[in-house]
């Protein structure tokens, strides 16, 4: 098993004090999770720095906020050419991919208000710049309306937030839609109809169906945090047995 470390280069998603542990105590299914878990980071379909980016992606997302393994996949990217500026634009979108919630709640809101014959109170018209600019430029996402609708000051306000992120130019256009798929697709969140739509984007971007996977077996491996969090608790608890 130490030589397939050594030769793999890194234990992706895994701490290694947990994966030891794990080998002890049942490493036939140890060895299955690991070359499950880590075939992204033995792959040759993206590069190791942008592995690791969507693994910071993943792990500091608002829906998971995984402090030990940011700090680990923001070291392993750094160690494969990540710059500061890559790092910090992922944690920029993991910030407001909490968007959702107002993606999910605005139309219900809407649908509830027309269902109680309620309405929404005069507002006296806003200027919306970054909104307008998100339009005229064809960026505007038709599932931001209803939040538009209720509350053009703040949305303008967020758009004004993300719009800066998109249009950074620190990564391509590709790269940014396979991020964002990764955001979406993962376990945390499983936003779908931003998953469609970032997916449909990166196709046409000139993604092929093999970079699209390694996002989501990326995804996938976020399931051994899991091991990470509980196998050393397991350990604990079972010397402080063993000790009384």
């Amino acid at each position: 098993m130490e030589r397939q470390r050594q030769d793999d280069g890194s234990l992706g998603p895994w701490e290694s004090d947990a994966l030891t542990q794990l080998e002890t105590w049942d490493p036939r299914w140890a060895h299955a999770c690991q070359a499950m878990s880590t075939n992204a980071w033995g792959g040759a379909v993206l590069p190791r720095r942008f592995v690791e980016l969507i693994a910071v992606g993943i792990n500091a997302a608002c829906t998971n906020l995984d402090r030990e393994g940011t700090r680990r996949h923001i070291s392993a990217a750094l160690d494969a050419g990540a710059t500061r500026d890559e790092l910090l634009t992922v944690i920029k979108m993991a910030t407001v991919m909490s968007i959702h919630s107002c993606s999910l709640g605005a139309p219900i809101l809407l649908d509830e208000m027309k269902a109680s014959g309620k309405q929404s109170a005069e507002r006296p018209p806003v200027a919306t710049p970054a909104c307008d600019r998100m339009k005229n430029i064809g960026q505007w996402n038709e599932a931001w309306n209803p939040f538009f609708e209720l509350d053009p000051r703040w949305t303008d306000e967020f758009m004004a937030t993300g719009a800066g992120i998109y249009g950074s130019g620190i990564f391509s256009s590709k790269e940014m839609e396979l991020l964002s798929i990764a955001f979406d697709a993962s376990f945390t969140h499983m936003y779908a109809p931003g998953t469609r739509r970032h997916i449909k984007a990166a196709l046409a971007l000139g993604a092929t169906a093999e970079e699209i996977m390694e996002v989501l077996k990326l995804c996938t491996a976020q399931g051994v945090q899991a091991c990470n969090l509980a196998i050393p608790i397991l350990a604990e608890e079972m010397a402080n047995r063993s000790s009384s």
